[in-house]
C-alpha cells in the first residue's frame, strides 16, 4: 500500500477539540473489504457521548469489567446498531475507559485514534470510536468474544479452554499477518507491544493486534533510520531493539 507524508491536519471532536490527522499516510479509498488491508486518509470513527457510553456499560457497573491495566478499565457495553449505521438492535462492544489521573495515558488514547483510526486489516481489532469529553476519555472496540491470548495460555478465566495446536498455529499466523502489514509498507508502522496480551481473538480465534498506545511510525524516505526511547515489555520486546533504541535496523 502506498504511503506518503501528508499535510499536517486535524479534525475535531464534539467538544471543539482536535486531534492530529498528521499521521503521514495516503489516501486508500473505496468500501470494499481489503483482505490485505488499507490505509484511510483520516479517522473514518463516530463520536461518541459520555451519556451514551455510560448507558451502554450500564454506568460502568463492576460486573462489566472485562480487564484493566495501566491505561485504565475496559467494560463490555450494548451499543445501539442506528448509532453505528447499521440497523438492529443493539451491538456488543468493547469500551476502554482512561483513568483521569494517568498523564502518560492521554497520549496512548490519541495514538490509538491517530492509528487504529485509519489502519483497516483483518488481523487488527476494529476501532469503532471514540469518547473526548472534559477529562473523560473512552474508546470503542469491536467486542473480541475468546478474550486475550494471554488468558488461554496461562489459564486465566473460568471458562478459558486450552488450544488445541491447530489453533494455536492459526492465530500464529494471524498476528504474524496484522505484525506484516504494519511492517510491509513504504511507511513502516512500529508496533513496539507485540506480545500474548495484546493479541486478542474473536469467536472463531481469528487474532488481531489490540492496543497501539505505543505505536510510532517508521522513517520518512528521506531517513534512514529512526532511533526511538525504548518502550514495551520486557521479556517480549526484542533485545537487539531494547539494546540500541533501534528498531528498525533488524528489520
Amino acid at each position: 500500500i502506498s504511503q506518503t507524508a501528508s499535510n499536517t491536519a486535524s479534525y475535531s471532536t464534539s467538544r471543539g477539540s482536535n486531534i492530529s490527522r498528521d499521521s503521514g499516510f495516503s489516501a486508500s479509498s473505496g468500501d470494499e473489504a481489503f483482505p490485505n488491508g488499507q490505509i484511510l486518509s483520516a479517522p473514518n470513527l463516530r463520536i461518541f457521548s459520555f451519556a451514551e457510553l455510560k448507558t451502554a456499560t450500564k454506568n460502568f457497573r463492576p460486573d462489566m469489567v472485562l480487564g484493566e491495566g495501566g491505561f485504565g478499565q475496559v467494560f463490555k457495553g450494548w451499543i445501539d446498531e442506528k448509532a453505528l449505521g447499521k440497523s438492529g438492535s443493539a451491538t456488543l462492544v468493547a469500551v476502554k475507559k482512561l483513568n483521569s489521573e494517568s498523564l502518560q495515558g492521554f497520549e496512548e488514547w490519541q495514538s490509538e485514534v491517530n492509528f487504529l483510526g485509519r489502519l483497516s486489516h483483518p488481523h487488527l481489532v476494529r476501532l469503532l470510536g471514540y469518547c473526548w469529553e472534559d477529562k473523560e476519555l473512552l474508546l470503542v472496540y469491536e467486542f473480541m468474544q475468546k478474550g486475550s491470548l494471554e488468558n488461554h495460555l496461562f489459564g486465566r478465566g473460568s471458562s478459558v479452554q486450552s488450544l488445541e495446536w491447530n489453533i494455536r498455529i492459526k492465530i500464529a499466523i494471524g498476528a504474524a499477518k496484522g505484525l506484516s502489514f504494519l511492517h510491509s509498507s513504504d511507511k513502516k508502522v512500529i508496533y513496539r507491544d507485540f506480545k500474548a496480551s495484546n493479541i486478542l481473538l474473536d469467536g472463531s480465534y481469528t487474532a488481531k493486534l489490540s492496543d497501539f498506545g505505543l505505536a510510532k511510525l517508521g522513517p520518512s524516505a528521506s531517513q534512514s533510520h529512526v532511533t526511538t526511547r525504548v518502550m514495551g515489555t520486557y521479556g517480549y520486546a526484542a533485545p537487539e531493539y531494547v539494546a540500541t533504541g533501534n528498531p528498525l535496523k533488524y528489520f
